[in-house]
């Protein structure tokens, strides 16, 4: 039996659970939050300022999306979604103008937003200060409020242990839209209470959300480039809505989970695109696992949004108090190296249990790099090159027409988001 450096208690996962005791063992502490480096952080932000990778990366995106609409439940699942979904969204963005309903009595509503909060579904909830280092630079202006309420909202567990799949895909985008509406009615709760609440849509992110709910208590960072929260790991959809509230701060907690990943390394192995950094590294003042953006999307564009770190992280499949506690007890990862944990099945590729991955032809990771206007330009000199230099008014027209796309899509950037870490 490891010695128990400290224990974290969290409230249980439904209204009325008992609380849930985390045991952390002593050579897994490291510290709450993420290692920063502030000076670096700060540096970073005010030089090289975030933007989402809907535009840094736009034409790698339009081009994931032509191959998903190839697969013709994918493409169907995709069309009903963004059907559905686009009014929660737009619904969210107004939400920052709306008066309160009452008048605020001036007293603390941090519990009261808690409990209805769970009231609504959501799994876990923390509140902290916003955060605008980690604010997109085309969303600079949008913010309004001080304060940020985090909010995960659990994805059902049994489809998506059959990731990747087009079941796994149905509850991706359901449980999006479901947290979506819960979050509009939280809105309006907050609003009875005589306070102001800005929904941040999970479809229309105003920037990376993951460092705001470490600080918030309700997780930490895993080696799979998502937050690992205390009951479901990385089984969440994750949003947030900002406020002017009378709450209190909740502070972040060591999970014991960076040093967990770094003895797993369970996501990192079983990667079929081999995305994840086994070490980690500094970036942007950081201390993380760093993902591989190209080796990632291409997988995810073909195998239908792939998840594959999702699902055999032991967190997510087990819990963290029982993966603690089998920790603590044998000093063992729970489900390493069996079926039950790291198998999975790639369409049209088979199945791939514990230590065996798959090979993908030469040039399956290309793609096209960039915004959609770079892409075009890169386009554009290729085809003038091939043509030996001359440029002619179709190769002109064409240019324009997909840099004028572009620019229409930036203005209209509604898209299924991943909180993932790439940034």
């Amino acid at each position: 039996m490891l010695k128990i450096g400290h224990e974290v208690v969290r409230p249980g996962k439904f209204r009325g659970d008992a609380p849930v005791t985390i045991p952390v063992p002593e050579e897994l502490e490291t510290v709450p939050g993420i290692p920063l480096n502030l000076r670096e952080v700060d540096w970073y932000a005010r030089e090289y300022p975030l933007e989402t990778m809907n535009i840094t990366e736009r034409a790698s995106r339009d081009w994931a999306n032509t191959i998903r609409d190839g697969h013709t439940e994918m493409r169907e699942i995709r069309k009903e979604h963004d059907k559905l979904n686009r009014p929660l969204i737009m619904a969210a963005r107004l939400t920052g103008e709306q008066e309160p309903t009452a008048d605020s009595t001036g007293e603390d509503v941090t519990e009261l937003i808690k409990e209805k909060a769970r009231d609504l579904g959501f799994l876990e909830v923390g509140i902290t200060a916003y955060d605008h280092k980690y604010t997109y630079q085309s969303k600079k202006d949008w913010v309004k409020f001080p304060h940020v309420i985090c909010l995960a909202y659990e994805q059902d567990f049994e489809p998506t242990q059959t990731i990747p799949s087009v079941d796994a895909e149905i509850v991706h985008s359901s449980t999006y839209r479901t947290e979506g509406a819960a979050g509009l009615e939280l809105g309006r709760f907050i609003n009875s209470l005589g306070y102001r609440a800005q929904v941040h849509s999970p479809n229309d992110n105003t920037g990376p959300y993951i460092p705001m709910f470490v600080e918030a208590g309700l997780g930490q960072l895993g080696a799979c480039g998502y937050l690992l929260t205390p009951h479901e790991g990385s089984r969440c959809r994750l949003m947030m809505i900002t406020t002017d509230a009378e709450i209190t701060y909740d502070k972040p907690v060591d999970y014991g989970i960076h040093a967990f990943c770094q003895v797993c390394q369970v996501c990192v192995n079983r990667c079929p695109g081999r995305a994840l950094m086994r070490d980690k590294i500094w970036w942007r003042g950081l201390e993380k696992n760093k993902l591989y953006f190209k080796r990632c999307r291409p997988v995810m564009a073909r195998y239908l949004g792939c998840g594959i770190c999702m699902k055999t992280c032991p967190i997510q499949k087990y819990g963290l108090q029982n993966t603690m506690e089998h920790y603590a007890e044998t000093g063992q990862v729970l489900g390493k190296g069996t079926h039950d944990l790291e198998g999975y099945t790639l369409e049209g590729k088979g199945y791939f249990g514990p230590g065996e991955l798959p090979v993908f032809d030469r040039g399956f990771f290309d793609m096209p790099h960039g915004d959609t206007e770079e892409w075009a330009f890169e386009q554009f000199k290729e085809k003038a090159k091939a043509a030996g230099g001359v440029i002619t008014d179709e190769l002109i027209e064409e240019l324009r027409e997909e840099v004028n796309r572009g620019l229409s899509q930036s203005r209209d950037n509604l898209e299924m988001m991943e909180e993932v870490d790439y940034i």
